[in-house]
């Protein structure tokens, strides 16, 4: 087959599944305020308050694995910017998720049921994109809040990528993928985060916030991740949420008031 018709055919499979028409070894185009280039791919976003600030807050969703798209983190991101003037917010769409206005983020397929996809293909995507959104915003300081599978991507990138992250909100965390998945199909693709936090900057603030009524991740995970992290004198706390469920948690007050924190 030539390469003009691979090309065309590739192009057709990716339009027909219902993917971004960018190609997954290209990415944007052109950056602006909906699209962010990654590694190799086009991820998708939304841009909130300033569009040059000294900080950065980027919000990561997680695994909405009862389908749908994934932006309810774009609320969240809003509101970020509203409440705190001067810090540009970012919702990231990750790898292989639709953003709910007829486009995906990237082509990276998602596993049956949206799980057991933390690879390192995916987190390499974000981290790539984290690195390019703080370089278009020409931020000083990058603060990331991850919810669930968002929250796991992040901490992941805390030790894959140590120093690009200063500060990390992790909500509703299952930072210890095998005890996660305890007494379930083990997830054999996936980082596990806390297999990273020996590699963790040492500079890197992180609060890990989970509702005492979460009962998928719950907070046993994430206590154990913030305790290997303080272990190694990093500056980590875990924070109970009371009453709130798994995805209550994103929306509790106090998650706003330690990005707020963790910003100045």
């Amino acid at each position: 087959m030539s390469s003009s018709r691979t090309a065309r055919r590739l192009a057709c499979l990716l339009l027909a599944a219902g993917a971004s028409a960018v190609s997954s070894a290209q990415p944007c185009p052109k950056d602006d305020a909906t699209h962010v280039s990654g590694a190799a791919q086009c991820l998708l976003a939304r841009a909130y308050g300033p569009a040059q600030a000294d900080v950065l807050v980027v919000w990561l969703h997680g695994d909405v694995s009862g389908g749908g798209p994934a932006n309810y983190h774009f609320a969240l991101a809003e509101r970020t910017a509203a409440a705190l003037p001067g810090v540009a917010a970012v919702a990231l769409v990750r790898p292989g998720y639709p953003d709910g206005a007829g486009e995906s983020s990237g082509v990276a397929a998602l596993h049956a049921g949206r799980n057991d996809h933390y690879t390192k293909e995916n987190v390499e995507e974000v981290g790539a994109a984290l690195a390019r959104l703080r370089e278009r915003a020409g931020a000083k300081r990058l603060v990331v809040v991850g919810h669930s599978g968002g929250a796991a991507t992040t901490a992941i990138l805390l030790g894959m990528k140590p120093g690009l992250i200063d500060a990390a909100v992790l909500v509703a965390c299952p930072c210890d993928i095998v005890a996660w998945r305890s007494g379930r199909r083990p997830w054999t693709r996936s980082e596990n985060p806390i297999a990273w936090a020996d590699r963790v900057d040492p500079k890197a603030r992180v609060v890990a916030l989970t509702g005492d009524a979460d009962d998928n991740t719950g907070p046993a995970l994430a206590e154990r991740y913030v305790e290997a992290l303080r272990k190694r004198s990093i500056d980590a706390t875990f924070v109970a949420l009371p009453g709130e469920s798994h995805n209550g948690a994103p929306r509790a007050p106090a998650v706003l008031d330690t990005v707020g924190r963790l910003a100045r």
